[in-house]
């Protein structure tokens, strides 16, 4: 099975390590393979320029400066609508995960992150994808 191709996209950079420390049991087998954006825009401008289309899941912050998380999961789901969107906030409330479901978000994770249960969701996600 080749690796789940995961876009992370967030305004803190320092995601990149945690994700990168988090996952590097994953990534060194090569079950994952992670690329990270630091805005909603510059996420949109990597999943365009995309050929063949590879990437099977974002995972999202919500609160970001500029389009916030939940404008871009309406973007997605509006441009690439088989793709997989977690959205990841630090704010759980009911209008927040309202709105994701609505907008047509996947899942919806709390931070702290617990990533036990992500990597759960990753593969959930991951699996589903091959039993259609």
């Amino acid at each position: 099975m080749s690796a789940v191709k995961i876009l992370i996209v967030d305004d803190e950079q320092d995601v990149e390590l945690l994700f990168r420390q988090r996952f590097r049991k994953e990534l060194r087998e090569g079950d994952f393979q992670f690329h990270f954006a630091f805005s909603a825009e510059s996420a949109l401008s990597f999943l365009q320029a995309l050929q063949p289309f590879d990437v099977v899941l974002v995972l999202s912050d919500i609160n970001m400066p500029g389009m916030n998380g939940l404008e871009l999961l309406r973007h997605i789901k509006s441009t690439f609508s088989d793709l997989k969107v977690i959205m990841v906030t630090a704010y759980g409330d009911d209008s927040n995960h309202t709105t994701a479901i609505e907008y047509g978000a996947d899942d919806f994770i709390t931070k702290p992150v617990d990533f036990t249960i992500l990597k759960e969701r990753i593969q959930t996600i991951n699996q589903a994808r091959f039993n259609k």
